[in-house]
């Protein structure tokens, strides 16, 4: 009885974290930028690109979103906000920063009123550095990123093949 039990959670968690990597929800979320990183992540959404094949898609909450897409250095007015948004996201929850302010705060790195990149208040899972990022290097990083969360034996089974 226990045996079919535990196989039914086993095979009711790898459903669930199979939905989780091939149907990511992104929430974008610019932290003070130039929007140069903005434009090319609306650009990567278009159907030149079809992010959709991958299955992610643009969610306007945080509770219902899977990935934090974040741009530009951390300013002290955009702090408690990120914060928020990355509380209120379900866990697992992961975080994309995208171009050079994210990684390094760029060239606002010394400005009165940003503290730096998007690791300095909340842990990062992917970088994805340029300024703008093209969309190509978004979708890559992306992917990398959900590709690096698959188990290990589904990671082998897939180079095999």
């Amino acid at each position: 009885m226990d045996g079919s039990r535990n196989h039914v959670i086993r095979t009711l968690e790898t459903v669930k974290r199979w939905g989780r990597l091939n149907s990511p929800w992104a929430l974008h979320f610019n932290t003070g930028s130039c929007n140069g990183c903005d434009i090319e992540i609306l650009a990567t959404l278009t159907p030149r690109y079809d992010v959709e094949r991958f299955g992610i898609k643009l969610q306007g909450s945080p509770r219902h979103a899977d990935v934090l897409l974040c741009t530009g250095p951390v300013t002290r007015q955009a702090h408690d906000r990120l914060l928020r948004i990355y509380a209120q996201m379900h866990e697992p929850k992961y975080v994309v920063a995208i171009g050079s302010c994210a990684l390094s705060g760029g060239v606002f790195a010394d400005c009165y009123n940003t503290l730096g990149g998007i690791d300095q208040v909340i842990p990062v899972d992917a970088y994805i550095p340029g300024c703008p990022p093209r969309p190509e290097a978004i979708i890559d990083g992306i992917v990398k990123l959900l590709s690096s969360l698959q188990p290990v034996e589904l990671q082998m089974e897939k180079e095999t093949v």
